[in-house]
């Protein structure tokens, strides 16, 4: 879908502001109600629903991505600093591999908070609907 793919970029735009949540969450708001009906929102909202998988895994990285990916920064370097002054191949492997590892955990986490983000935004513009007197 692609509205979805554009709102999860908004989201993913928000998320580099230095602001807290709330604030994030009405700025996406305004974006969001003037770019989409109220019928294309619960769509998206349910879209968003349908993809998302909740288990303990998906928490931790969403809620601290950077210290999942901490440890495979550590192999990575320590992996290089074998690598080159061993002169060990397998020491530049490890560097590759923990990387790619933690670059794609962060990246991971990053689309895991955007996607929180632009689900707490949708659920905050159907609670506004059912109050208009707020």
């Amino acid at each position: 879908m692609e509205q979805l793919k554009r709102l999860l970029k908004m989201a993913e735009d928000e998320l580099t502001e230095y602001s807290t949540d709330a604030r994030k969450i009405e700025k996406l708001r305004r974006k969001i109600g003037l770019s989409m009906s109220a019928t294309e929102q619960r769509q998206v909202k349910k879209a968003l629903l349908a993809t998302i998988k909740s288990n303990i895994i998906t928490q931790i990285v969403e809620e601290q991505r950077q210290a999942v990916a901490l440890p495979f920064w550590g192999i990575a370097g320590l992996g290089l600093l074998l690598g080159i002054s061993l002169n060990q191949p397998i020491g530049l492997l490890a560097a590759v591999v923990g990387t790619v590892s933690a670059y794609r955990i962060q990246k991971w986490g990053w689309q895991l908070q955007a996607t929180r983000l632009l689900l707490q935004t949708l659920e905050d513009i159907e609670a506004r609907i059912a109050q208009p007197h707020k």
